[in-house]
């Protein structure tokens, strides 16, 4: 069964909760499932290591993840507009895939989640898809047929799926923050299908 990503880095578990959700709405789309990674965090201190497997959760991503699945979704929480460092450090390290056009014609979608509600939420999430975009992927968005983007009083916009944690991280994901997440979830999974199946079709 061909696997979707949903690769994600959470500091205080809150993007790591939307990454699930994702996840969830990928695994309701008959014959694809969700492959859950992470990344590891990056140090100021030069002999600062972590273990190769994480304490709990998913496990790291290895490069072999993007040659083998048929979409992506990409996470991180928001860092002054901008996707977290340890997202940005093991994405600076795809160049050998970029080269060879791993990602190339492969849908993907972006999540994020912030302490604040005007936290650079629409600019993190911008951050992510550049990347993507010089990798040759097919990004996609949130339709406003999702009506909980017109009601929702947290976080969620048609560039994606996000998350208002609030200032100590102890807000929950709303009920419209989560139908948006599986939303993004079921939309990559469905297209992330089609376009793998089409390029069958016409070898045949």
């Amino acid at each position: 069964m061909p696997d979707v990503l949903v690769l994600y880095y959470s500091r205080h578990g809150s993007t790591r909760k939307l990454a699930e959700l994702i996840a969830s709405g990928i695994e309701r789309v008959p014959g694809v499932q969700a492959r859950l990674r992470t990344v590891p965090p990056v140090s100021t201190v030069c002999e600062a290591t972590a273990p190769d497997i994480p304490d709990e959760g998913p496990p790291y991503v290895e490069l072999r993840d993007l040659h083998e699945c048929i979409g992506l979704a990409l996470g991180s929480p928001t860092r002054f507009g901008n996707m977290a460092a340890p997202m940005k450090y093991f994405l600076d390290g795809t160049i050998a895939e970029w080269l060879g056009g791993t990602l190339t014609g492969k849908p993907a979608c972006v999540f994020t989640s912030t302490g604040s509600l005007h936290g650079g939420q629409e600019a993190t999430l911008l951050s992510m898809m550049l990347p993507l975009l010089h990798h040759g992927m097919l990004v996609l968005g949130l339709p406003y047929g999702n009506t909980p983007l017109m009601t929702t009083s947290g976080g969620g916009t048609p560039y994606g799926p996000s998350h208002h944690a609030g200032g100590d991280n102890a807000r929950a994901v709303s009920d419209d923050e989560a139908t948006m997440a599986i939303a993004m979830g079921q939309r990559l999974a469905e297209t992330a299908l089609r376009l793998s199946v089409a390029p069958a079709a016409a070898a045949r």
